[in-house]
């Protein structure tokens, strides 16, 4: 029984179906089987199964973005059941993200805030054109583990070398970890910087940022 409610949440992942998704959470309630046993063996193989796909070039964008919105809402209804019996869903860390300053490309960031919630990271989306005082102001304020930024200017680029040496400046560059993204933005540009990590793509980002934690 259980295998096959499991089998039933990785399809609605794959399918974006957000109706599929209820029925396995309901089915999984009447069958007793913990929501934490549905989100890992259900959705969330689900999700990694999809992002195979995604990677290979079997799967586009806007079928991410519809998958990542119905394991998103999964998400969100095992926090509420947590909630209910008074236990909080364990994050794996924290995230502060943001689009440097001068730069206002938003869809790729939130694409990957999604992806990194749903994989149980706890992320504050700072949103775009972020100076990189207000960045670490933010992160100092949320005491993340890891800083991540997006670029989809060249001209801003220099936004991320700033944050990196702001960080050595105050004494704080050993206290987080830092990701970096974005069209123009490549893995010589993270090492030359100092950055700890580059991220191609949304399915990337989770996977570096598993690795940086």
């Amino acid at each position: 029984m259980s295998d096959a409610i499991f089998k039933m949440a990785q399809e609605a992942i794959l399918n974006a179906d957000s109706k599929l998704a209820d029925q396995a959470m309901a089915d999984a309630k009447k069958a007793n089987i913990p929501m934490l046993d549905l989100l890992t063996n259900g959705f969330s193989k689900g999700m990694e199964e999809f992002g195979e796909k995604f990677a290979s070039g079997e799967a586009f964008l806007p079928e991410l973005i519809l998958s990542a919105k119905v394991m998103t809402g999964a998400s969100e209804a095992f926090e509420a059941e947590m909630a209910k019996e008074g236990k909080e869903g364990k994050k794996k860390g924290k995230i502060v993200f943001a689009t440097v300053a001068g730069d206002v490309h938003d869809i790729g960031k939130g694409i990957c805030c999604t992806m990194l919630r749903t994989s149980g990271l706890e992320v504050i989306d700072m949103g775009r054109d972020i100076p990189v005082d207000d960045i670490i102001a933010a992160a100092e304020k949320h005491g993340a583990d890891i800083i991540a930024t997006s670029s989809l200017l060249t001209t801003t680029m220099t936004e991320m070398d700033k944050l990196e040496k702001e960080l050595r400046a105050r004494g704080l560059r050993d206290k987080y970890k830092t990701m970096i993204g974005g069209a123009p933005v490549t893995t010589r540009f993270a090492k030359k910087i100092g950055a700890d990590a580059y991220g191609n793509d949304a399915i990337e980002c989770v996977k570096i940022a598993a690795s940086l934690l």
